[in-house]
């Protein structure tokens, strides 16, 4: 096989896979407080439908490090949008029942293309969301 042909199949090979992991939507739970991920914690991906009601098309937990890498090969974003709810009712917040059991973030989706990933940064009377890399 010649060099140039190598070359071809690799920048092709190497495009495929970066569109393949650009597109979805990802989270992460950061705990300001304890300085480390949120782990445990569920999470619901919703979709606005044109009636404006929500419609799920997931769920998952973070994992050990407070993060939720994928929502499932099922999951494509599309220009939408969407709604994350995290809930936080089970959360551990210094021996209380946590002062915001439920966060709810809206966000649009104008390139589908794109990596959504969509954090959370929690404390026992706080939070606060961001569009991250």
């Amino acid at each position: 096989m010649r060099l140039s042909s190598v070359f071809a199949i690799s920048a092709a090979l190497s495009l495929f896979a970066t569109s393949a992991l650009a597109e979805g939507i990802s989270t992460h739970v950061l705990d300001l407080a304890r300085g480390v991920g949120g782990k445990d914690v569920p999470v619901t991906l919703e979709i606005k439908q044109a009636d404006g009601s929500w419609k799920q098309l997931a769920q998952a937990k973070t994992d050990e490090n407070g993060r939720v890498r994928s929502f499932g090969d099922d999951v494509h974003a599309q220009a939408a949008v969407y709604k994350l709810t995290f809930d936080m009712s089970q959360y551990p917040t210094a021996g209380n029942e946590p002062f915001f059991p439920e966060i709810d973030v809206v966000f649009r989706v104008t390139d589908p293309m794109a990596h959504h990933h969509v954090p959370v940064v929690v404390s026992p009377y706080g939070y606060s969301t961001y569009r991250g890399n």
